[in-house]
């Protein structure tokens, strides 16, 4: 089935009412991830460990549910403007502030060892030369935190521009699919690095995923209100199910990776959970309260600053040692760390908003 995107065809703009509940929930899930001390750590009990890996599992879905909202959201665009238009705007609104707050945490990581310098005597560079240590310290934000992400998003908007005219062709679409199972398979054969920052093309099927479904967004939402609640809820059980299971085999094939979010499992658990979300709609609380149009970039960038440089102040005393807490009491810790990290994100992006620095938080 290949349906051709002609030169003049502009899709008519409708109000699609749940986007903004599904960026938000993806959002929380997204920084709850980042924000919990369950990885790593390993149970004697298998009651802890099921417990552990629910507890991470249950919102392995947000990732890959946020690239195919935010294909969903960019499909207009990519009708609107020329590819060199489209991605001019996207420096400005993008670009920018994910350069300014890597550089805030630059800055802030040499100001944590310049006050260690002033109190023990620590070596301000690390032991490297000034280039060596700011070198590592942009190469490690860029590769190993969740910053990666913003420019794994804007390679995989590249993508979709260069191959603009074949974006609702279905057989496009698979091919990406395809790609994204390469991932999929390589965590068992190891055919190279499993490491986020190695999924390059990984996450291209998801934002396409999102062009299309919003290009059949009427015959979608149609299957969606008829299809019953009762089903959609064994099926999502079944999946999160399996993707625990998966979890547990990974761990045992000794998986350094295991919560990989690519993993087959979780592939199918995460696009039933966003059909699910589809069919609960809009929760109006989350629209107007938490205002994730406005929030949602900047409580991303923000909110990895605050994980690595604020929570080890917050909470560097012993008794906080999460690697002696039962499974309950870490899981509680997870919750306590995201609750901080993610109102203190929500606050700081809202009060940014109303400076003239609102640009680095995506305002306009």
């Amino acid at each position: 089935m290949d349906i051709e995107l002609k030169k003049n065809e502009i899709p008519v703009k409708k109000s699609f009412d749940f986007v903004d509940t599904i960026r938000c929930i993806s959002m929380i899930g997204i920084v709850y991830e980042h924000s919990a001390v369950l990885w790593g750590l390993k149970y004697t009990s298998t009651a802890d460990t099921w417990l552990q890996i629910m507890a991470m599992q249950f919102w392995k879905f947000a990732t890959i549910a946020f690239f195919i909202i935010g294909g969903f959201l960019i499909n207009y665009k990519f009708t609107e403007y020329t590819p060199l238009q489209y991605l001019s705007r996207r420096f400005k609104n993008t670009i920018k502030p994910w350069l300014f707050w890597i550089i805030v945490l630059v800055m802030l990581n040499l100001l944590h060892n310049w006050i260690l310098h002033v109190k023990s005597g620590d070596d301000l560079f690390s032991g490297m030369t000034p280039l060596g240590y700011f070198a590592e310290q942009f190469r490690y934000i860029l590769f190993e935190s969740s910053f990666w992400f913003i420019l794994n998003f804007l390679i995989c908007i590249s993508i979709l521009l260069i191959f603009k005219r074949y974006l609702y062709n279905l057989w496009f679409g698979l091919l990406w699919g395809v790609v994204s199972l390469v991932y999929s398979v390589n965590l068992y054969q190891e055919w190279f690095v499993t490491h986020h920052s190695a999924a390059l093309f990984g996450f291209v099927f998801y934002l396409w995923l999102g062009v299309y479904l919003n290009r059949y967004y009427d015959k979608v939402m149609a299957f969606v209100r008829q299809f019953k609640w009762s089903w959609l809820i064994i099926i999502n059980l079944t999946f999160f199910v399996l993707s625990c299971l998966e979890v547990i085999h990974l761990v045992n094939e000794g998986s350094n990776d295991q919560y990989n979010t690519l993993r087959i499992s979780n592939i199918a658990y995460s696009l039933t959970m966003f059909f699910l979300l589809l069919k609960i709609g809009s929760i109006k609380f989350i629209d107007r309260k938490l205002t994730p149009r406005a929030t949602t970039f900047g409580i991303y960038l923000i909110h990895q600053i605050l994980i690595i440089r604020l929570l080890p102040e917050v909470f560097k005393w012993n008794k906080w040692n999460f690697t002696t807490f039962s499974v309950v009491e870490n899981i509680g810790y997870s919750i306590l760390r995201f609750a901080i990290v993610y109102l203190l994100a929500f606050a700081l992006t809202h009060v940014i908003l109303k400076t003239k620095l609102k640009w680095a938080v995506g305002g306009s």
